[in-house]
């Protein structure tokens, strides 16, 4: 038997994943960034093919994560992760910096960030697993508390679209 909604037990991190293309600036929301080695510093991230940062990640061969704190406000959740930057600005009224790999870092709501260039990536069938260097990174907020996507789900009530990985369709 297979109880996908056992998965809701893992915890993952909310957090703003960036990058660009040319000069424009794009994200989404990811919950499914982890560490993958100590030494280099990895990490992988997996993300909707069709999705316009995944599109941007591919041109530029960099991202950005910026960890968001159980502060973030819904809007700007909602923003990145159920609004397409082909329809919208994201980063429009965002208080944001470019960092060392030209991509974008938020600043409202970060507990930290971290800047990745791609050296490898998996297709896998929806979706893009990509395979990542450190090569910056800064806890930005030591007091405040990283959001898990538990917290997000149970306590903020949010929601996944069907587009994320971590999406189950519940009864």
């Amino acid at each position: 038997m297979v109880e996908l909604e056992s998965l809701f037990k893992l915890h993952y991190g909310l957090c703003i994943l960036g990058s660009t293309k040319d000069e424009a600036v794009n994200g989404c929301i990811a919950n499914t960034i982890f560490q993958v080695t100590p030494e280099p510093p990895m990490i992988a991230v997996s993300l909707n093919t069709e999705s316009l940062t995944n599109e941007y990640i591919l041109k530029s061969g960099t991202f950005t994560v910026s960890i968001l704190s159980e502060q973030a406000p819904m809007p700007m959740i909602g923003k990145f992760g159920f609004r397409s930057g082909r329809d919208i600005n994201k980063f429009e009224n965002v208080n944001y910096r470019t960092g060392r790999t030209g991509g974008p870092i938020v600043l409202d709501d970060a507990v930290a960030f971290i800047e990745a260039q791609v050296k490898q990536r998996v297709d896998i069938l929806t979706h893009t697993l990509f395979i990542a260097q450190i090569v910056a990174c800064e806890t930005m907020n030591d007091e405040a508390v990283p959001m898990t996507y538990a917290y997000y789900r149970d306590v903020k009530h949010g929601r996944t679209p069907r587009s994320a990985a971590t999406y189950i369709k519940t009864k």
